[in-house]
Parts: structure tokens; C-alpha cells; sequence
């Protein structure tokens, strides 16, 4: 028997829940108390069909924590070790957020609205409250609210095609990690060259319901034309790609340094973020450990907790953190966080999968 989630306030579906099912959604995972889907056919063929055409994913889990006010800009410097004093409008800044410890509480993306109006798009844990109550403890002139923002990805070799139909020429000159404004049925979207994949494409941006539900029905309506399924973030795609999950890869136990975060770590200029002081004593100890890619020989995994990994000599030499079948390398692909003294590659070891030990091998990331 199958089991079943229970849905409430607490755990929220979407907009376009609804859509999605009429479409044939065969499982959700739940991610920052909403319902995210993750397969729709099988992982292998949404992963041939994603390297190929294009897929639309519902990935309105990713919430938009707007700050806005006089003090904006210190409260979002407080929670990132990244150098946002260059930041412009019209930019994304994939930027690690950090406790006073350095420990990893979020890796957002973080739009620039205005000098004084920010969004921070943020993955799996309550950047809400972190916010909040650094604003509180520092007295800050802010406004902060989750947007009731909901978001489409466009993923895929095909997306800059249909969104160029839809959008028109403009929306191909948007440069990634780029964001602008683009009208369908006078109705506004703001829409960045982003998503979670290697493959190339867009996500847009919905603060009207009523809106972004005639842009899905019309992007599956002139679909056929461009191979267009419904889709989900992809596991083994995008582990291959060496895009990392927080809460899955990493999380507020790791710092950005061994998570190979270190071009957005400034330690040198005067910027103020929590966090700092210890980020300087890490780097000048040097990390102990890091997140590194594995190849594992077998064929099926289901990673829900760490996985010890076993050298030769019985050393633990790392855990496995993530992993999924790769049909490009037709075997385990992972993430796993190894010991300094295993770096070198290929490093071999046992691994515990399905209560048979099977070899791996450790390898860089992104995964070739």
C-alpha cells in the first residue's frame, strides 16, 4: 500500500497543483513546507527528454523573501559573505548565507529590485525568521515579508525557442544570471535567465494567479512544436552538473569553504556579514574536508541519510550525500562530503547500498 501526504495550511500545493496532476504527477517530495514535484514518467526519461527539448517545472517551493527599506542593503550584506556593494539592478546573485558560526543557512539566488528593494529566491529552510530576527537584533529600517510570488521554469536546449515565441526577440538577449521585464496578454512577468539545470533556460516569476495560469495553459497549448512535457528538477542531471542541493548536500553543519563556495566568500574587504571572523580563522586553517563527486557501481540508490563511505584499510574516508542513477554513465552518480586526506583521485572505496558493499570511486564536480 501506498502511502499518502496529508495536506494542510502547513503544507501548501501551488497555483498550478492543479495543472500538474491533470498532467500525470507520480510523486512530490515537500520542500520549504510546500508540495515540489519530482517525477512525471520515469527519472531517466525526464532526463533524456530534458538534455533534448524543454520542460516546464512548477517550482513555486522556491520563495521569494522581499526586504525592502532604508537599511536594506545592510541587513542582506549581514546574511551573505558575498561583495554585494557593486550589485546592480537587474542582476541575480547566487550568494551562500551564513550564521555567526559560518555555517551554511542558505544558498539563494538574490535579485537586486533596487538600492532599497531586494528578493532573496531561496532554497529548503526558513530564511524568513533568520532575517527577521537579525533586522530585530540590529534595529533595521527594514520591510520583510515572503512575496506571494510563484515560479515556472523553462528548462532545456529548446526553452530560448518557445519563450522567444511567447516573449518575443528581447527575451534571447537576457543574459544569464540576468533579469528583465516581458508582457504576455498585458499582463508583466519578471523573468530571469536562471533555473536548476545545465541545460539552459528561464524562470518566470508570477504575482498574478490568474496570469501565470493562461502563460502555463498557453505554453503546453503551442508546446507540440517545440517537444514541451511537464517536468521536475532532475537528480541525476543536475548532480552531474555539479549543482548543489541545500539540505541535501550540504547544510548549517558545512561552511561555503568546503562546499567549494570560495569565489563568493570576501574576506578581505571591509564588507560586514555574520560569520566573518570565523570565516578568516577557517581559511587560514585550511578546510578538512570537502564536497567532491563519486561514481558508484550500481544501478539503483536511495540516499535519506548520510551513507559512510569505506577505503580499503577500513578507513572512513567521507559520507555519501546525494545520489542517483546516471543514464549517461549507467551507474551511481553522487555528492559526498570526503576527508582531506582522500582527495586524491581516483580514490576507491565500499559503500553499503541495498545491505551489499559495491565499489565507488571519487572524482571532481562537476561529474565527467
Amino acid at each position: 500500500m501506498k502511502a499518502i501526504i496529508t495536506r494542510s495550511r502547513r503544507l501548501r500545493g501551488t497555483p498550478f497543483t492543479s495543472r500538474i496532476e491533470k498532467q500525470g504527477v507520480k510523486s512530490y517530495t515537500v520542500y520549504n513546507h510546500m508540495l515540489l514535484p519530482t517525477t512525471f514518467s520515469s527519472p531517466e526519461e525526464e532526463y533524456n527528454h530534458l538534455k533534448k527539448y524543454v520542460q516546464v517545472w512548477d517550482v513555486s517551493v522556491q520563495r521569494e523573501i522581499e526586504i525592502s527599506g532604508k537599511d536594506s542593503f545592510q541587513l542582506v550584506q549581514l546574511m551573505t559573505c558575498r561583495n554585494l556593494s557593486s550589485s546592480k539592478d537587474g542582476v541575480c546573485y547566487y550568494a551562500p548565507l551564513v550564521d555567526s558560526n559560518g555555517g551554511l543557512i542558505n544558498d539563494p539566488l538574490i535579485y537586486r529590485l533596487s538600492e532599497k528593494r531586494w528578493r532573496v529566491c531561496i532554497a529548503d529552510s526558513d530564511v524568513l525568521l533568520f532575517a527577521k530576527g537579525i533586522a530585530s537584533a540590529k534595529s533595521l529600517d527594514v520591510k520583510i515579508f515572503e512575496a506571494q510570488i510563484d515560479t515556472l521554469a523553462i528548462q532545456g536546449p529548446n526553452s530560448p525557442k518557445i519563450m522567444e515565441k511567447i516573449f518575443g526577440d528581447k527575451i534571447n538577449q537576457l543574459k544569464f544570471f540576468r533579469f528583465d521585464f516581458f508582457n504576455f496578454n498585458k499582463n508583466k512577468f519578471l523573468i530571469s535567465r536562471s533555473g536548476f539545470s545545465k541545460q539552459g533556460g528561464f524562470e518566470v516569476h508570477v504575482d498574478d494567479v490568474k496570469a501565470g495560469l493562461d502563460l502555463y495553459d498557453h505554453l503546453f497549448e503551442i508546446g507540440n512544436d517545440f517537444n514541451l512535457k511537464p517536468g521536475a528538477p532532475n537528480h541525476p542531471e543536475r548532480i552531474e552538473g555539479g549543482l548543489l542541493s541545500y539540505g541535501s548536500d550540504m547544510d548549517i553543519n558545512d561552511n561555503p569553504f568546503e562546499c567549494g563556495f570560495d569565489k563568493y566568500i570576501d574576506i578581505e574587504s571591509d564588507i560586514v556579514f555574520l560569520g566573518k571572523d570565523n570565516l578568516i580563522k577557517i581559511k587560514k586553517d585550511g578546510i578538512k574536508r570537502k564536497l567532491m563527486g563519486v561514481k558508484i557501481e550500481s544501478k539503483s540508490i536511495n540516499v535519506s541519510e548520510e551513507i559512510p563511505m569505506i577505503s580499503s584499510e577500513d578507513q572512513v574516508i567521507g559520507h555519501l550525500r546525494s545520489g542517483a542513477f546516471s543514464p549517461k554513465f549507467k551507474k551511481i552518480v553522487g555528492i559526498a562530503m570526503i576527508k582531506k586526506e582522500f582527495w586524491k583521485q581516483p580514490q576507491k572505496f565500499n559503500i553499503k547500498l541495498n545491505n551489499n558493499f559495491v565499489l565507488g570511486e571519487i572524482c571532481n564536480l562537476p561529474i565527467e
